[in-house]
């Protein structure tokens, strides 16, 4: 019978939910359970997908075409899991679903209320679509306090009820910090988090303490007695120097005894931890450095290309390299002398995806720099695009090149499919919303071979995952390869452009997916691989 884990936090925002949830679904999957990993989102939006990065983070896409919550990101991470659509919801979803069945009638005139409807949602998609898991782990999102989350915990306290103690565990992450100037740890805030959820109903079974660094047994105790814990169910979590060492913290203080002793397991014995302690090892052991310039419009929360910091970090430990990422904001180098200055000293240059005109021109300036200077570029998504126009813009008549992402152009290099044509045909694409007119999720790629990208991938066929509107127009393949352009990726069809390369440059590659959403600590990213150790050529 499966086992429902049930994660809230407290006090503030941004403690690591994620993490905490990522890092016990991989230790009992390393326990050899089957594990899966859900995110219930409390804001009203339908799904990450139309929400500014800047204030959300990045959207993470799923291999079946989801627009989820970065969370998913790290669960697939720490576990290998691949995430599906039916492991994000959001208010949005619940309530949307709710007033469907309301118009269809489906509740024969009842008023239709919070309770039971909203929340009996709730439980239905906690317990959705499961293949004999033993563990189903369910991060709640938010701060218990804030109004949004009421349905959620609601629900899962019902939950509680429904599938007794011996299937459920709750588990509360809070804050306990240090006041340098009173030399202690105050526990009040912790204390008072607590009371919040026993006023909904809710009795943590395990609290994780974060804190900056290891507090003594007394404020463990203290936490312990005015929380109604037993003191070994208080785990400290202090920071770490990677997100990838709260698996091992955790482990080290008995997370696993307390979790299997909650739902009557006998604990495992001899948990083979080697992946991540030969990972952590290597990242101790890091003697290089490589600077790069991530060149992009959402620069002012690191979040929003939380992926792609992973996926340099994940390729950085395998070639034993610190990468040091400047994140440059492209509307600052809008001007090309400035921009030179600024890049011309990185070891590589990476333009990321992005929607909108705005600070295109930095982006463009970046590619010229990699360009002259020889550069390593790695541009993905819309920064593929880019690469494209930047390089036929350079043809004679095709100085105009530009993208009808941008607004009207005679010379639409990158478009939407439906404004093709190809033997007097139209392309058919759906534009009814702006999620439907995307194309999302994982998708085939030819590789030509002897090309530099076929060399990394050691196969003529690839599978990876996208997020984007526009392509570029078929009907511009020859002129795009005159420019110095090498379409290495296409898709079966032969339609779609996938990657792209420049023969008379070292490393200069540009891919229309999202090769960062596959990468993992333990299987970093042939791409990654590949830019680094080039960038490690540059260094040297």
């Amino acid at each position: 019978m499966t086992k429902f884990i049930f994660i809230t936090g407290g006090v503030v925002s941004s403690l690591g939910k994620g993490i905490v949830s990522s890092s016990i679904a991989s230790l009992l999957t390393l326990c050899k359970y089957k594990v899966r990993v859900r995110k219930l989102d409390p804001y009203l939006n339908i799904d990450p997908g139309t929400m500014n990065p800047s204030q959300h983070g990045e959207v993470f896409v799923t291999d079946d075409g989801a627009e989820t919550d970065m969370d998913l990101g790290h669960y697939e991470r720490f576990t290998g899991i691949i995430s599906k659509k039916s492991d994000n919801i959001t208010s949005g979803k619940i309530f949307a679903e709710v007033l469907k069945k309301e118009r269809r009638g489906d509740y024969l005139g009842s008023t239709v209320q919070v309770i039971p409807h909203v929340t009996d949602e709730i439980k239905k998609f906690i317990k959705r679509d499961l293949n004999k898991e033993d563990f189903v782990i369910c991060e709640i999102g938010g701060t218990v306090g804030d109004i949004e989350s009421l349905p959620f915990l609601e629900a899962i306290r019902q939950l509680r009820n429904e599938l007794g103690k011996n299937k459920t565990l709750f588990v509360h992450l809070t804050l306990v910090p240090y006041l340098s100037s009173a030399n202690e740890f105050k526990t009040k805030p912790t204390q008072h988090s607590v009371k919040e959820l026993l006023g909904l109903g809710i009795q943590p079974d395990l609290l994780l303490c974060r804190a900056e660094r290891k507090f003594d047994k007394k404020a463990r105790s203290k936490i312990s007695l005015f929380c109604n814990l037993f003191l070994e169910s208080v785990i400290l979590i202090e920071n770490a120097s990677t997100i990838y060492e709260v698996p091992l913290k955790l482990f080290k203080q008995g997370i696993l005894k307390q979790i299997f002793s909650n739902f009557g397991l006998p604990t495992k014995k001899n948990v083979n931890l080697r992946l991540w302690e030969d990972f952590l090892d290597k990242f101790y052991k890091i003697k290089k450095s490589v600077k790069v310039a991530i060149v992009g419009k959402y620069t002012n929360l690191s979040e929003s290309y939380k992926s792609l910091n992973e996926a340099l970090f994940h390729s950085g430990i395998f070639h034993n390299t610190k990468v040091e990422i400047d994140w440059i904001d492209s509307k600052d180098i809008g001007d090309i002398k400035k921009c030179e200055k600024l890049l011309k000293s990185f070891d590589g240059i990476l333009v990321p995806g992005g929607f909108g005109k705005d600070g295109t021109t930095g982006k463009l300036n970046a590619i010229k720099i990699a360009k002259k200077f020889k550069i390593p570029f790695l541009g993905i998504c819309f920064g593929m695009q880019l690469a494209i126009l930047e390089s036929i813009s350079n043809l004679k008549g095709f100085k105009n090149a530009s993208s009808t992402e941008f607004g009207k152009t005679k010379l639409p290099i990158i478009s939407m499919m439906h404004e093709w044509k190809k033997n007097n045909q139209t392309f058919k694409h759906d534009t009814s919303n702006l999620g439907g007119s995307m194309r999302l999720g994982s998708y085939t790629s030819v590789l030509k071979r002897g090309s530099k990208v076929f060399s990394i991938y050691k196969k003529n066929k690839i599978n990876e995952r996208h997020r984007h509107r526009y392509e570029v127009n078929y009907n511009f393949k020859k002129e795009i390869e005159m420019s110095g352009v090498s379409l290495s990726g296409m898709s079966p069809d032969g339609n779609l452009v996938e990657i792209m390369e420049r023969n008379d440059h070292p490393w200069f590659i540009g891919v229309q997916f999202h090769p960062e959403l596959k990468s993992t600590p333990f299987k970093p990213h042939p791409i990654f691989n590949s830019y680094i150790k080039a960038l490690l050529k540059n260094y040297q």
